[in-house]
């Protein structure tokens, strides 16, 4: 019998709310179930007063899949919410308001992941949570909006700080659009000790993706608490180590999700990118805003799209404009960390999963990221980087 998302509901509603006695589909506990290949992953959302005492039900919900026939690994999130209301089964629950403190979970074998609850933002200024072990620096890459070549950015700077001599990982936090899979051709699964789940290294890089867990085209239909569950897994729940830096793609904008990340990751700092024209700068200020007020130093400001060079005769145009980020920065007193040009080139590599850097870091085009990648490389250590040795492909 072939496994399908019904059979995986059907033995999720053998197991039982002991508080209820219904199952915990029936209940509305199940959210997010997605089936790829033989590795399923789940939400079991539970009241927040019964958060802290819940694993025991995420364990029989996971043994309940994993002993379908054809399942390779399971992976069970578990989140709690206030005002929480129980559905039957095909209808949403009520949005919870808020959810309470982390949760702490013991692992069971074959990509068997728990789970942590999260509460709300927390006011700028707070204690940050912990650094992940074996990890001596976290930054982020972000945008006050999509569609700024982020991801593609985040990616080439990874590349240009390992080819500055440094051990580098790579977490894609955009559980909604993760780009990290299509722009690294990453397309197995992550292997697992029993405890955590081992990081798929692709041109030096640990790289980790919601990506790799879930079928490119399954729609993530998930709050933003359920979000924030699976972040805090791939952070904690991935051997990292031993890592010099983790560099972060954040999800675009500035809603809750990147604005928890900003304020319960230990971030050394943050890399902002933004095209030049003025709507997408108005956007970056937002995100370098959200940055200053949850004390996170502000690295810089990447103009991406830059300038248009014409493959055929090498004519430059500006075709969003030029300079706009420089502008910006000088502005806002923080440092223009560099312009990456409009070319086919980082485009046509970036799409075919293997980044310009990787691919031809002798290039012009890789230069322009090199470039970033060593004023990034002297922010985190404090000293000048060292000269980039070639990349080879793996």
């Amino acid at each position: 019998m072939a496994l399908t998302q019904d059979a995986i509901l059907k033995a999720l509603d053998t197991v039982r709310d002991p508080a209820s006695g219904k199952s915990i589909v029936d209940s509305g506990f199940i959210e997010g179930v997605a089936l790829r290949e033989g590795h399923v992953s789940f939400t079991i959302e539970v009241p927040a007063e019964r958060g802290p005492s819940s694993e025991p039900l995420r364990k029989a919900a996971e043994d309940a899949v994993s002993n379908l026939p054809g399942v390779l690994s399971v992976t069970a999130v578990l989140t709690a919410h206030r005002e929480r209301d129980a559905a039957p089964r095909g209808r949403a629950p009520v949005t919870p308001t808020r959810a309470p403190a982390p949760h702490t979970h013991t692992h069971t074998p074959a990509h068997n992941h728990g789970a942590h609850n999260h509460g709300p933002a927390q006011a700028a200024g707070a204690p940050r949570a912990a650094g992940v072990p074996g990890v001596n620096a976290i930054i982020a890459v972000a945008s006050g909006k999509g569609g700024v070549g982020k991801s593609t950015v985040a990616v080439n700077l990874a590349l240009g700080l390992a080819a500055l001599g440094m051990k580098v990982g790579l977490l894609d936090a955009d559980i909604y659009g993760p780009s990290v899979p299509r722009l690294l051709s990453i397309k197995e699964k992550p292997e697992s000790d029993g405890k955590k789940l081992k990081p798929i290294v692709k041109f030096g890089l640990k790289a980790m993706s919601i990506g790799f867990l879930v079928d490119e085209e399954t729609p993530m239909i998930w709050r933003g608490p359920m979000v924030m569950g699976a972040l805090t897994q791939m952070l904690t729940d991935v051997e990292w180590a031993p890592l010099d830096v983790l560099v972060v793609d954040m999800p675009p904008g500035t809603g809750d999700a990147q604005l928890t990340l900003a304020q319960r990751v230990p971030l050394k700092g943050a890399v902002i990118v933004s095209t030049p024209q003025d709507l997408a700068l108005l956007d970056a200020r937002k995100g370098l805003a959200m940055f200053q007020k949850t004390e996170v130093p502000v690295f810089g400001i990447v103009e991406n799209m830059s300038t248009f060079v014409c493959p055929n005769c090498g004519h430059e145009s500006h075709i969003f404009g030029h300079g706009g980020a420089r502008e910006t920065a000088e502005k806002l007193g923080v440092d223009f960390l560099g312009e990456i040009p409009l070319v086919p080139i980082i485009r046509e590599t970036s799409d075919a999963g293997t980044p310009i850097v990787a691919l031809r870091p002798n290039s012009p085009e890789a230069a322009a990221f090199l470039a970033i990648a060593a004023k990034v490389a002297e922010k985190i250590s404090g000293t000048p980087a060292r000269n980039a040795p070639k990349i080879v492909i793996e």
